[in-house]
């Protein structure tokens, strides 16, 4: 079993709402779990329609915000960024233009570059994803669509055939780089422009 903490020190979602899932649960639940943490949020969130914005939070014109989401304290959301059903966005974050997010947890106190897409993933805090660089989610090239991850030296059968990355506290992500899906990177990890990530292979 992942132990969440070995990659997050301080997830967003409180322990009650996600039991012992393990990260592709989590992603793959997740409209669920952020319905129920709406109705835990305090007065300093203004909720609407399933959306919940933090009153110090930024969100600039023509970004695209689909309900369940959570926007934390002082986070920065640019211009035409796009958010499918399913995205928390932590206090101190930064997303850029043009970003994608799809059922993901973007952690404290992180930055999202521009023209970002990142699916059904949970990203620690203090990450930084440079431009154009991807959490895929989805192996549309192969005719087995499940993924595996690949936890200390050994092969886990998810069962889910969408999954992007677990993204350790304090990772940087290289400009154009691309997390397979299933990648799992460890704290302060560092994956270098243009890099491709694919830790468990056809052949594995």
């Amino acid at each position: 079993m992942i132990e969440l903490k070995e990659y997050i020190s301080n997830f967003i979602v409180p322990q009650s709402l996600i039991a012992d899932e393990q990260p592709w649960e989590i992603t793959d639940k997740l409209k669920k779990i952020i319905v129920q943490l709406i109705q835990m949020l305090d007065t300093e969130f203004e909720i609407a329609n399933g959306i919940a914005i933090h009153k110090s939070a930024i969100i600039e014109k023509h970004a695209v915000l689909k309900a369940p989401f959570i926007v934390m304290k002082n986070a920065v959301v640019s211009a035409n960024a796009y958010f499918l059903e399913g995205v928390i966005i932590g206090k101190d974050t930064k997303i850029g233009q043009g970003c994608e997010i799809k059922s993901s947890i973007i952690g404290n106190d992180s930055a999202i570059a521009h023209f970002n897409y990142i699916g059904n993933s949970l990203i620690g805090e203090k990450v930084n994803f440079e431009a154009g660089s991807i959490a895929a989610n989805h192996y549309n090239e192969r005719a087995e669509k499940e993924i595996s991850v690949k936890y200390k030296s050994k092969i886990i059968k998810t069962k889910a055939i969408k999954f992007g990355a677990l993204v350790g506290d304090g990772s940087k992500i290289g400009a154009n780089a691309v997390l397979s899906p299933g990648t799992l990177l460890s704290k302060n990890a560092v994956v270098k422009r243009l890099q491709l990530i694919e830790q468990v292979r056809e052949y594995d």
